[in-house]
């Protein structure tokens, strides 16, 4: 083979080597993509994606293949199904939601019915007591529900919860190097949980605090859910405010 043969060969096989690469890397990128564009999730759900952005706050957060996660206060399990896909076979998705939730969300006995999603598991848990065994989880999410710890319904159909007990159970079920995704609605500054009945809103400083005081730290953020126009007085599930809200979404690692 002459020299210029083999410079050529060289030559195609490193943009070989090369276009394998970016493909594999591309297809490692487009994880959470995919995870969306599963044909199974239900056609309701997709329409949601726009609005809550879940994969690339599940990228952000980096969330993987093979983990075992926690949707907490996962409600009908939107969330849970596409955690479900980006974990795969090797992973497992507890799917927590307590009486009152599992109550209020129809659509959640579907989406796990016939082993429909097999690495999910759905527990019925009392917030007191979760049952979640220390340093088992490699992650664990909390969508817009974080703020309901610190709902006191004048209808007494949500329980009164003791939110360090809760919080410090959620802490403690993190594995040294896990991350929590927490996103809420932002409630004014300087008011802290105090928004949480009136309007499902809670102040980020104070979640901030919440969490870090708990050995988590305070790893990224993304403003993609930011609502520069929300005056931040709405009602947060009903009424005008509804979807137009301005939300917070943090990226928390356990040292």
């Amino acid at each position: 083979m002459s020299a210029r043969s083999k410079t050529r060969t060289m030559l195609a096989c490193a943009l070989l080597s090369a276009a394998l690469f970016a493909t594999t890397a591309a297809m490692a990128g487009d994880l959470y993509d995919a995870a969306l564009a599963n044909p199974a999730r239900p056609a309701k759900d997709a329409k949601r994606d726009s609005a809550d952005h879940p994969a690339e706050l599940l990228r952000l957060a980096g969330v993987k293949p093979g983990m075992r996660v926690a949707d907490f206060m996962a409600a009908n399990g939107y969330w849970t199904e596409i955690l479900s896909n980006v974990v795969g076979p090797q992973g497992h998705v507890l799917m927590l939601n307590n009486a009152a939730y599992d109550n209020w969300s129809p659509g959640w006995e579907k989406r796990v019915a016939d082993n429909r999603l097999p690495n999910v598991e759905h527990r019925t848990v009392d917030l007191a007591d979760m049952k979640l065994d220390s340093g088992t989880l490699d992650a664990i999410v909390m969508i817009k529900v974080y703020h309901d710890l610190y709902w006191v319904d004048p209808k007494g159909e949500w329980p009164k919860i003791d939110v360090p007990r809760t919080l410090d159970q959620i802490t403690r079920a993190l594995k040294p190097g896990g991350v929590l995704l927490l996103v809420d609605h932002s409630a004014k500054s300087g008011t802290g949980s105090s928004a949480a009945t009136p309007l499902h809103r809670i102040e980020e400083s104070y979640a901030k605090k919440d969490f870090e005081s708990r050995g988590l730290e305070l790893v990224s953020h993304s403003d993609i859910l930011r609502r520069p126009d929300d005056k931040r007085d709405l009602l947060t599930y009903e009424g005008p405010g509804v979807g137009k809200t301005d939300r917070f979404a943090l990226i928390f690692r356990k040292k």
